[in-house]
């Protein structure tokens, strides 16, 4: 899921001749894999350095993983913000491959079932990114009170397809906002409806939005809630009685009222240029990644759409580059954190952590598309 550090804004192998990497063999902690490095191999020291960085790296990981599998199957508390640590062992772990393997490119392996390039990650380590996933689901899970829907993805493409076409859109048009939108949340939270944040305590929800920005949806909702009417009484109808049942509970756990309000605070107004969007990023995952930087850094998203070259704008604020390796875009190894300045081409590029969440939600628009029931 993407995470926000501010209030303003919100992460080819080359031939080394006859050296060869050393082999992994695997041996088995508790649920979990550990590396153990065997047979003799000819080093730089620049080589051998990287390769033990990573291997602490990955012990760090796998350690972090353990304690806090440890501490939630015995039920201990959890420090704040309990993902933290862990999501920073990860980095840590893909950023110290990416070293080695810039390093030695002999250790680039095979592709993985996450879609990381193989640069970036070990494809024998898999369980322990399961594991990883396993552990978020449970410290992010919503609270008792929260209020699901039966129609999580449903109410996403239905709501994002009003608004759109409030905002002016044709049918069609909307249709592309719609599938935009279902790709937000499964970028915010894999499309876990209510969802906690275990990096933050500012962004929760299935739109992962702070208190200031649910309360500016709400806001922009009530302006445009007469055009919503008119287009889709049923709708219209649906959302009454979704803010009768939210009632005085935060909005951001009601998934109806979270995702309407995290549409309206930073997408609706956007949602007008869709058709240019479209035109300029015929790829539906780019655009979903565009979206997905009115999250992570807003400001500068809405500079590039105003310039009249959208891709080769470019940043080179600090702060901007930081807040997007906070969100794992140019954060693994030291040639991506070195970067200084990007286009938004090289953004979207580098952006490769959210395809296989936008590659969920293209298929999962396509099974709603189709009529099949969620």
């Amino acid at each position: 899921m993407a995470i926000r550090t501010s209030a303003a804004a919100r992460a080819a192998a080359l031939s080394l001749g006859l050296l060869l990497a050393p082999p992994l063999a695997w041996t088995v902690v508790g649920s979990l894999v550990s590396p153990a490095i065997a047979g003799p191999a000819t080093l730089t020291s620049e080589q051998s350095a990287a390769l033990k960085t990573y291997d602490n790296a990955l012990k760090d990981f796998v350690s972090i993983l353990r304690q806090r599998r440890a501490q939630i199957d015995s039920r201990q508390p959890l420090p704040d913000l309990p993902g933290q640590a862990v999501y920073l062992a990860r980095v840590e772990m893909m950023s110290a491959y990416k070293d080695l393997t810039d390093a030695l490119p002999t250790r680039i392996g095979r592709p993985n079932r996450f879609g990381i390039p193989p640069a970036y990650f070990d494809a024998d380590n898999e369980p322990l990114l399961d594991e990883y996933r396993k552990l978020f689901d449970v410290m992010e899970a919503p609270p008792a009170s929260a209020q699901s829907s039966g129609t999580p993805f449903e109410d996403v493409v239905d709501l994002a397809t009003v608004i759109a076409r409030a905002r002016g859109l044709d049918a069609a048009d909307a249709t592309v906002a719609g599938r935009i939108s279902l790709g937000l949340f499964f970028a915010e939270t894999d499309g876990k409806q209510n969802a906690g944040n275990a990096r933050s305590n500012t962004y929760k929800g299935s739109l992962q939005t702070g208190p200031s920005e649910d309360r500016n949806g709400r806001r922009k909702w009530a302006a445009i809630k007469p055009s919503i009417t008119t287009l889709d009484p049923a709708l219209s109808r649906r959302d009454d009685r979704e803010e009768a049942r939210a009632a005085n509970l935060d909005h951001r756990f009601n998934h109806w009222t979270a995702v309407r309000d995290g549409l309206m605070n930073a997408h609706a107004e956007i949602f007008p240029q869709v058709p240019a969007i479209a035109r300029a990023l015929p790829n539906p995952i780019d655009q979903m990644k565009l979206f997905e930087l009115i999250q992570i850094i807003p400001t500068p998203t809405r500079a590039a759409l105003r310039s009249g070259n959208l891709t080769g704008y470019r940043i080179s604020d600090p702060r901007i580059m930081g807040y997007l390796r906070n969100n794992s875009v140019f954060a693994f190894g030291r040639a991506d954190r070195a970067r200084t300045s990007a286009t938004f081409r090289e953004i979207l590029d580098a952006m490769w952590l959210f395809n296989a969440k936008f590659e969920q939600a293209l298929a999962k628009f396509a099974e709603l598309k189709a009529g099949k029931r969620e």
